[in-house]
């Protein structure tokens, strides 16, 4: 059995950040950004939330592929939802060039953690 704490801590701590984030383009951004930045920051949040409780699902499964699986999702949520905050706020779009990256990362961690309840 892998490690469970850092994952369902991880899964946790992105949890907060993800309903902060939320709260803050309602709140604090509705009036400053266009629109379009606006649903992107609103993005970033939505699927930080998703993999957030997906690495705690991955810290409760506690195998060494879920562990694996988990890592990887983290590492979409920063590179997915950081670039989208990132662009939202700065409106760089060369951000956006990295974003895919982090989607990759989703998609891997996915079929990771499909691949690991697979084989049991």
């Amino acid at each position: 059995m892998a490690d469970r704490s850092p994952l369902i801590a991880l899964g946790a701590l992105n949890a907060a950040i993800a309903v902060a984030a939320g709260a803050f383009g309602a709140h604090g951004l509705k009036d400053r950004l266009e629109p379009r930045a606006l649903e992107i920051f609103e993005t970033a949040a939505r699927y930080q939330m998703y993999h957030a409780l997906a690495l705690i699902l991955c810290g409760l499964i506690a195998t060494r592929g879920a562990a694996t699986a988990g890592w990887l999702l983290q590492l979409g949520i920063v590179v997915f939802s950081g670039s989208l905050y990132a662009l939202a706020l700065t409106g760089v779009k060369g951000l956006g060039a990295i974003t895919p990256l982090g989607g990759l990362a989703f998609l891997i961690g996915w079929g990771w953690l499909a691949w690991s309840a697979w084989r049991g």
